[in-house]
């Protein structure tokens, strides 16, 4: 089975929100943790949520989890088959084409 580039382009893409989200939470220091509160605004808001560095790391990592994962779909590792057997699910009663 070969990838087209909307189906590579949609993978990443959901891999790079995942990864995103998974980001946020690094080095976010809250107003009240800087005792910098600013009147009229939630004490946990962020104080600088440096939201560039994130997108620019979600972007990498992402980058390096995908290209892991076509190395190991191109090296025959990563296919129906052996996702079906890893979720418990027998080969045989997925219909492949």
């Amino acid at each position: 089975m070969a990838y087209t580039i909307s189906s590579i382009l949609a993978i990443y893409f959901v891999l790079w929100w995942v990864v995103l989200f998974v980001t946020l939470p690094f080095g976010v220091r809250s107003q009240d943790e800087t005792n910098e509160t600013i009147e009229g605004t939630d004490p946990g808001a962020p104080v600088r949520a440096m939201m560039v560095r994130k997108l620019i790391w979600t972007t990498i990592v992402s980058a390096i989890i995908f290209a892991i994962a076509m190395m190991f779909y191109q090296l025959g590792y990563l296919n129906v088959g052996r996702l079906s057997d890893l979720m418990g699910m027998s080969a045989g009663r997925l219909k492949m084409n």
